[in-house]
């Protein structure tokens, strides 16, 4: 455990600041859970109002306690808590948790008496947990500093939650599931501890197995990927998060495509993907999840065995195995041969495993054996539902014992419940994971917690079973997945400063389409020739110079979007067009757009046609440069065909960005047409990737289309903003 969450993790002596001897005040529950959880060091309680509380000594300050403490839990009015934890600081209390709310949350004054909470922690070297927080819970020491209404049951799942009610209704439901928890913290308003310091702190811890994490924000976006991949790779410790706030009322509004199409929703699921994190859409799956996490063995592939005694939910389980990736597994000739035989009147010896809904508990003894010991498959789901023969309890004590075996847990010799044939089939020597989904209510509730005492999770459905052992998946492919550092190209770092600086000088954020083009070159695109043409004579010469036939573009710092309003003129073929296009797409943008600048019109030569793609960027404010590749075109917004990456990324990971979106058959060629240069279109990716990547000026780009063609591709429109300085 790290040293700095030492304090609240091992405290040997804890102060309740606001203790009180009325059961609705706060102060009474936080004491009253001290004494109950049973945790072993002393308890202090503070109220300058009480000598006893709860039958314990009052202090009248913090000040006045004889001996040291570890850890003060304050739970006074908002007023008063930098005073107090000032008083902390001097007597040298390591760890502080404001419960008190009333700070960052409600704005102004509140804001203010926050950072004068975190000043007075720096000052002290003392870290504070909250403010506007439920406490901490640990059921190793144990420790129950909250004032949650309980204490859960001990387990390996550590939780985290920036919500205290949120927290608080986890706790009661997960009681009621027979979940159990080995730390759990409320973050409240993370003025000092954040995620960051707790993941850091669980992932060295040995009794927690999994991290679950409930999020309305990160602070340091590229640190806790950082940290993620650490922990997540290197430490073999699943972090499950799920990040609320993600819908498009809460997205920030810019100028660009790719800023209208990545919200906070595409970023945080992006970042999560890169860093390891499972991405969790809802609580309930946040600790569907886990539980697999938390009592089963990480599944080595995704070839997965269902065993049931009914059609409909093995068509269920089977129908959501493919949407998920998972593969139903082809079982051994011997295994479907041996099934037959050990069941007569088995239903189904193939994949589902179809034991018949008349079938006692050997019948899935014998099949559970033999799909575990079959070398294709990777992982079971077993599902029963409650027919009138069906023996619940007696069955669930059959998959119980089988996984006990498998897992070398324990040995049991034969009993009346196991046939000689059951005990003659191998089991595997590397663990495979095993749910179950014992479907229904009361008639199964017994089983249930059967297989909950032997670690075994339950789901209510199928579809949930299959989405844990997909998540199991998914971090299995991530721990395997090499890590490979992006390539570095030579840039012309000296052109592209002076672009960025000439167009700061010019007062401007938006950078005209002649210097963006002149941007995408120094890093090594290809671009087409472009002029900037600012009247109508000096347009037919440049476009003589180029070389009919021609784009004409309106030339304005201010006009992003030329398609938009008419701004775009192709195919000009002489000196007349030319005038007239001229003097069109001018008009247009003085009628359509007025006050914006116009300089003129960019006369760009006439790329050869080409499948359109579109790469961009725009800046989040905690991740920092979120890529964009997609399908290109003046549709991109509507079929929003696109996948995301945070910069800077590899070349395996611009290939899975290429490989990822929808349309990615129509990069590899169809209707024998020729295939687009995936390979132009991947270096494109990775030179844009390292442009933004290490200019943090750049808050938005895109190259709107790239055309691809058969060898090389063109950067044909570039559109970039910076920052005014």
């Amino acid at each position: 455990m790290s040293s700095s969450l030492e304090a609240f993790f091992h405290p040997r002596a804890v102060a309740v600041i606001g203790a009180s001897r009325d059961s609705e005040k706060i102060g009474y529950a936080l004491v009253d859970n001290l004494q109950h959880c049973g945790f072993k060091g002393q308890i202090y309680p503070i109220n300058p109002k009480s000598p006893e509380i709860l039958g314990l000594k009052s202090y009248a300050s913090i000040n006045d306690v004889p001996d040291e403490v570890d850890l003060a839990v304050i739970a006074i009015p908002a007023s008063q808590v930098v005073a107090v934890l000032a008083e902390c600081g001097q007597k040298g209390v390591p760890g502080v948790i404001v419960i008190t709310a009333g700070f960052g949350e409600i704005g102004g004054e509140g804001r203010k008496n926050e950072r004068l909470l975190v000043e007075t922690a720096r000052q002290y070297t003392l870290r504070l947990l909250g403010p506007n927080c439920m406490g901490i819970i640990d059921t190793i020491i144990p420790l129950n500093a909250s004032f949650a209404g309980g204490m859960p049951l001990p387990g390996h799942i550590a939780f985290m939650s920036q919500s205290g009610a949120l927290a608080q209704a986890v706790l009661d439901w997960a009681c009621a599931e027979g979940i159990g928890f080995s730390r759990f913290v409320s973050l409240g308003n993370k003025a000092d501890l954040t995620e960051i310091d707790f993941i850091r702190a669980w992932g060295e811890d040995p009794h927690s197995k999994v991290i679950l994490a409930y999020l309305e924000d990160i602070r340091d976006g590229a640190e806790f990927m950082a940290l993620c991949r650490q922990v997540t790779r290197q430490q073999g410790t699943p972090i499950i998060a799920i990040k609320s706030g993600t819908t498009a009322a809460g997205t920030r509004a810019v100028s660009s495509h790719t800023g209208s199409l990545a919200g906070s929703e595409q970023a945080y699921d992006t970042a999560f993907k890169q860093a390891g994190v499972i991405h969790a859409a809802s609580v309930e799956r946040l600790f569907d999840y886990s539980l697999a996490f938390a009592y089963q063995p990480l599944v080595a592939g995704n070839r997965l065995a269902i065993l049931t005694n009914a059609g409909g939910p093995g068509i269920l389980a089977t129908d959501a195995a493919e949407r998920a990736g998972l593969q139903v597994a082809n079982l051994a000739a011997a295994t479907i041969n041996r099934l037959r035989a050990l069941i007569p009147d088995i239903a189904s010896a193939l994949n589902p495993i179809d034991v018949r809904g008349d079938a006692f508990e050997d019948s899935y003894d014998m099949a559970l054996r033999l799909a575990l010991a079959d070398a294709n498959v990777d992982s079971v789901v077993v599902i029963l539902t409650p027919q009138k023969l069906t023996r619940v309890e007696e069955t669930a004590q059959v998959v119980a014992r089988v996984v006990a075996e498998m897992n070398r847990a324990e040995k049991e010799s034969p009993t009346s419940n196991q046939s000689p044939a059951a005990v003659s089939i191998d089991l595997p020597l590397t663990p495979k994971p095993v749910l179950a989904c014992f479907m229904g209510e009361a008639h199964v509730k017994a089983g249930i917690s059967i297989l909950q005492e032997h670690g075994i999770p339950n789901y209510a459905f199928p579809e949930r079973a299959i989405e844990a052992l997909q998540a199991m998946w998914q971090y299995r492919q991530w721990l395997e997945r090499p890590l490979v550092q992006p390539p570095r190209f030579a840039f012309d770092d000296d052109r592209l400063r002076q672009i960025f600086a000439q167009v700061r000088n010019d007062g401007r954020v938006a950078l005209a389409e002649t210097e963006s083009h002149d941007i995408a070159a120094a890093i090594g695109l290809k671009v087409p020739k472009a002029e900037l043409a600012r009247n109508r004579e000096e347009a037919v010469a440049l476009a003589r110079l180029i070389g009919y036939p021609v784009v004409f573009k309106v030339a304005s710092p201010e006009i992003l979007h030329k398609s938009d309003l008419g701004g775009v003129r192709v195919g000009i073929n002489n000196d007349l067009e030319a005038r007239g296009a001229f003097d069109l797409i001018t008009a247009r943008a003085h009628r359509f757009a007025p006050g914006a600048q116009v300089w003129g019109a960019t006369i760009q030569e006439m790329v050869t046609p080409g499948r359109e793609v579109i790469i961009g960027m725009s800046r989040d404010p905690q991740f920092g440069p979120l890529l964009m590749f997609g399908l290109g075109g003046i549709y991109v917004e509507v079929l929003k065909d696109v996948v995301f990456r945070i910069a800077p990324i590899s070349e395996a990971e611009a290939q899975a960005m290429i490989n990822e979106i929808h349309s990615a058959p129509l990069l590899r060629g169809v209707r024998g047409e020729q295939p687009p240069d995936r390979d132009a279109i991947c270096q494109a990716l990775l030179r844009v990737s390292q442009l933004v990547h290490e200019f943090p000026e750049i808050v938005e780009l895109d190259i709107n289309p790239l055309v691809v063609h058969e060898q090389g591709a063109v950067a044909v429109d570039v559109r970039m903003v910076i920052t005014p300085e």
